[in-house]
């Protein structure tokens, strides 16, 4: 039987991080650049505090895999199923370690490192645009070891658009803008808009897909991001990451590169003084694909609460269009937007039966409850 999160109450590092477990089954990580090198654990890396059920990776190609090194396809056919590649059920690690320090009293933090399973399902398919939703599906083993679960979650959404033309920049201070992109800046490439749990937009970069033998890869513009959960939960020393990503595409499933430059950022959305960086920060999350995994759970989920979801998007998509720049506050009566819609997703869920008017009504009241106006930041600048 799947264990409902807001049932249980599962503290929410757990699943909205993306970072839900020890990694094992080594005891003790060693990264190759952790500051200091010695023998004490004060630099031991930090992460996922509970014991994820052991999982069986498949090493055999993808038919993803197979299909974007199909000879003889055309390059935006190829971009294409790269991108469709990404669907599937995963292993995933999250590893993150600063490693270039860009002040001299700057006091390098602990490394990062935990891994969650998850479950990646396409739910929009238009030729330009595609969008592939993320749900997370753990089992953990208690004291005793015996697997429990599965704790099943929405995650985040990641959307491809081709040759863009509008771009939804994050300014910091919770506050996004639209940027225009000239075709000659957008022809042959694609846009990756990447949304929170609530489906609140997170940031969006421009990047080209390239093919170099068998190293498939698509990499950003620089891009500004919010604080991941792994950070904003424990830092609050700067406020903006300023960052670099990258998509490989691999046999056995895909990754996440980063590089990370954590930035303060001033009231107007500003670098703030003359050393606005802390440190540079290298991210990889390798999406690894598994076998013999029952993923039903997440299946059925979102086979469940998809419409009301779909409402939700389409709440946003009105929000954003008619709040430019759109700024947001972090809560509305002491509770987070996600906690709202989680509840009315549970409903769903556990039997209810979905209105789509009821839905789009309370989504579009509920996420207007979150929208501070605001004319600070000018808008329809050029990427």
């Amino acid at each position: 039987m799947m264990i409902k999160l807001a049932a249980l109450m599962i503290p929410l590092l757990l699943i909205l991080g993306g970072c839900v477990a020890k990694q094992s089954p080594e005891p003790d990580h060693r990264f190759t650049f952790s500051w200091p090198y010695s023998d004490n654990d004060g630099m031991k890396p930090r992460g996922g505090v509970t014991e994820g059920a052991p999982v069986t990776l498949d090493k055999s190609p993808s038919p993803g895999w197979l299909s974007v090194m199909e000879p003889g396809v055309t390059k935006y056919e190829r971009d294409r199923r790269a991108i469709l590649s990404m669907a599937g059920t995963y292993r995933v690690t999250f590893n993150f370690i600063e490693t270039v320090p860009l002040r001299s009293d700057y006091k390098v933090d602990r490394p990062y490192q935990s891994w969650a399973t998850e479950y990646i399902e396409v739910i929009e398919d238009t030729g330009d645009f595609i969008s592939l939703q993320h749900i997370l599906i753990m089992y953990f083993v208690d004291e005793n070891g015996k697997t429990e679960g599965p704790v099943v979650a929405k995650h985040w959404r990641q959307d491809w658009t081709y040759e863009d033309t509008e771009i939804l920049e994050f300014k910091g201070n919770n506050t996004w803008r639209k940027i225009k992109v000239p075709g000659t800046e957008s022809r042959g490439k694609w846009s990756q808009a990447v949304f929170q749990v609530d489906d609140t937009p997170r940031y969006e970069a421009l990047g080209e897909w390239t093919y170099a033998g068998n190293y498939p890869s698509w990499t950003s513009s620089g891009t500004w991001r919010p604080l991941p959960r792994r950070e904003f939960s424990v830092r609050d020393d700067y406020n903006v990451l300023d960052s670099i990503n990258r998509v490989v595409i691999t046999p056995v499933g895909w990754v996440h590169e980063q590089e990370n430059l954590k930035l303060v950022v001033d009231d107007n959305g500003n670098p703030s003084g003359n050393n606005p960086y802390l440190v540079k920060e290298i991210g990889v999350n390798r999406y690894e694909n598994i076998k013999e995994f029952d993923s039903k759970a997440a299946v059925d989920y979102w086979n469940r609460t998809a419409p009301f979801w779909s409402d939700v998007r389409k709440s946003w998509t009105e929000v954003i269009s008619n709040n430019s720049p759109l700024k947001l506050s972090s809560s509305y009566d002491d509770k987070k937007l996600y906690e709202y819609l989680f509840e009315y997703a549970d409903n769903i869920e556990a039997g209810g039966q979905y209105d789509s008017a009821q839905g789009s009504e309370y989504a579009k009241e509920i996420i207007n409850r979150y929208v501070i106006q605001s004319g600070a930041i000018p808008d329809s600048a050029v990427y």
